[in-house]
Parts: structure tokens; sequence; C-alpha cells
């Protein structure tokens, strides 16, 4: 098979405007700079997947259904940047959520790298030559362990900054424009490497 980089995207606080538990498609806006480097990074030819921590489904808050119209919502708003969203994964559980069947720790929930990794195999995914991009450090972990390059967005979103092997990001970037021109300029001349997964 002949492998491929993607760009990882976490959702809420990188691509979308960060509304809590947010599933209602008539509250999707783009994050500042998100409208912009969705644009930029489209040029680049290579898959757009979201990956995202969904616990409202855990917490009650609304059912995994609910996420098709988020995800439709996400295709039309990329469309109209001249992307295309390769995929949408969402993790649903939380391990204190209230609804049981949910309420689990799991491999999918970042910083895991599960969802990362399906990914990869469902689209031929090169994950070392690939960049995960989100808003707090949770993100960083979850592509670091799946092996790719990470760049946060420090925008204010990560309050904790509970450091470790795994959480220290390879580029920082105040918004996804200018996250996409880094990653721009890094994928047309740098090439892929190995990196140690977990």
């Amino acid at each position: 098979m002949n492998m491929k980089p993607a760009i990882f995207l976490d959702k809420d606080g990188t691509l979308l405007a960060d509304v809590p538990y947010n599933a209602d498609p008539a509250r999707m806006a783009w994050a500042p700079g998100a409208r912009e480097g969705v644009a930029l990074l489209a040029q680049l030819g290579h898959p757009l997947i979201v990956i995202s921590n969904q616990a409202g489904v855990a917490m009650g808050r609304f059912d995994e259904a609910a996420l098709h119209p988020v995800r439709h919502r996400l295709e039309a708003m990329f469309r109209t940047r001249g992307a295309q969203l390769a995929d949408f994964y969402f993790c649903p559980h939380h391990p204190e959520g209230t609804q049981a069947a949910y309420a689990v720790s799991c491999i999918c929930r970042k910083p895991m790298p599960g969802l990362l990794r399906r990914a990869a195999a469902d689209h031929g995914v090169d994950l070392c030559a690939s960049w995960f991009v989100g808003d707090i450090l949770n993100d960083v972990e979850a592509g670091a362990r799946a092996g790719c390059h990470t760049l946060l967005l420090d925008n204010g979103h990560e309050t904790e900054w509970r450091q470790g092997r795994w959480r220290t990001p390879e580029e920082t970037a105040p918004d996804l424009y200018m996250a996409a021109r880094l990653i721009a300029r890094k994928l047309r001349c740098t090439p892929s490497r190995g990196k140690e997964t977990a």
C-alpha cells in the first residue's frame, strides 16, 4: 500500500470555537484562524481527519446519533473552504460518565492514540509523516503516542500544563492558519522519519 501523510485535527478549540458539550450544528462556528487554515491545508492534498473526544455521550448530554449532523456540518464547512473532510472519529467514553455503557477507560479517548491508529489503518496513513494539531496537551500526547509530528495551538485553552514524556509539542502556533503555514513548509521540505510509538 502507498502510505501517505495526513493532517489530524482536534475539533473543539482548534477547528471550532469551543462551546462545551455542543452537538447543535447551528452553534458550530470557526475558531479564529481556522477558516483560513483549513483552506491552506486543503491545498496540500493530504487527508484532513478530525479526532475528537465527545464525553457528552458518556455524560448523558446527547447520544451518539447526535454527532452525525455534527459531521455533516463539518463537511459542509470544509467545502466552503475548498476542502474535503476525509473522516471524523470521536470517542464517546469517559471513565466518570453517567451512562454505564460509556463510563469506561478506553484506548480511543485522547491522550490515548487509539483513534489515530484506527484512522491510519482505515485510510492508509503514514503516521510518522503525519501531523496532529490540537489546543491542549492531551492532543499532543495522543499524536506523539501514535508517532505523529505534533503542533499545539497556544491559544489559552490549555490550563493545567501537566508535563510528561509525550506532552512536549514539536511546534506551537497561535491559531490554525499559522499552524497550517508551518505544516505546509515542513511537509514540502522535510522527509518522514521513524519515531518510537507506545
